[in-house]
């Protein structure tokens, strides 16, 4: 193969030119597309069918893994997996000896990865990149299961999937599970919660509420305090001490 068609997909223009800047020194990477969310990133696959894909693993509409589970691990390209930090997902992707980046990108761990990404289109390893790829949407499934959650009642046992979780508040011995447009109760503590919920997208906001990321709609500033409104109209403050930590997954928060 003389040339690498590459796909660049992150929802920060910056990360992307950070990639182009990035690949400027390697004169056989044509960057052919670029995608801001995951929706789009499923669309060009399928229309340019590149060679290579720089694949950021958070990004709003479908996350990398939904990309991948809608696409398919035999239709996906070579990919260079590229994430801030997430337990989960540097695990994973070492068990499975895929390639990946983490944020801010290094020149040297770049090159690195985009020299394997060459060797595997020369090696035209394909099956054996599908079995790996598939291997880790099985992983990443077995990681969901465990983050859902069951809310018991008297008649029936709710079975809430994390993404449908607005937020979480203590209640006594209690925690107080917003989501499906209602409050329902459980009987486990926040720090145990905390524990169970994806880093990458839950955060501490205070000692007592925990937020998912993607339902934050605004971010306020009054009277010296600092407010997330969701997109249900709740307003949670953000403790001082837990600014810069919900600062990292909103990268707007000052």
């Amino acid at each position: 193969m003389d040339r690498i068609r590459a796909v660049i997909a992150d929802d920060e223009p910056l990360a992307r030119r950070g990639i182009r800047q990035l690949l400027a020194p390697h004169g056989d990477v044509d960057v052919v597309g670029e995608a801001r969310n995951g929706r789009e990133t499923v669309r060009i696959l399928r229309e340019l069918k590149p060679d290579l894909l720089f694949l950021d693993v958070q990004m709003p509409q479908l996350d990398g893994f939904d990309v991948l589970k809608e696409v398919g691990p035999k239709l996906m390209p070579a990919i260079i997996f590229v994430t801030a930090y997430d337990e989960f997902a540097v695990r994973a992707f070492e068990a499975h000896a895929l390639d990946y980046l983490v944020k801010p990108l290094e020149v040297a761990r770049f090159a690195q990865a985009l020299e394997r990404a060459r060797e595997l289109l020369r090696s035209a390893k394909a099956v054996d990149l599908s079995r790996k790829l598939a291997a880790l949407l099985v992983a990443r499934e077995k990681e969901r299961a465990k983050q859902r959650i069951v809310v018991p009642s008297t008649t029936c046992d709710l079975v809430l999937d994390t993404d449908e979780i607005d937020w979480i508040e203590a209640d006594d011995y209690y925690a107080a599970i917003h989501a499906r447009n209602a409050r329902h109760l459980i009987r486990e503590s926040l720090a145990s919660l905390e524990q169970r919920l994806n880093g990458t997208r839950f955060v501490r906001t205070h000692r007592s509420a925990i937020v998912n990321v993607d339902r934050v709609s605004e971010v306020r500033r009054e009277k010296g305090e600092i407010l997330l409104v969701l997109r249900n109209g709740a307003r949670i403050p953000v403790s001082r001490r837990r600014r810069a930590r919900v600062a990292r997954l909103l990268r707007h928060l000052s």
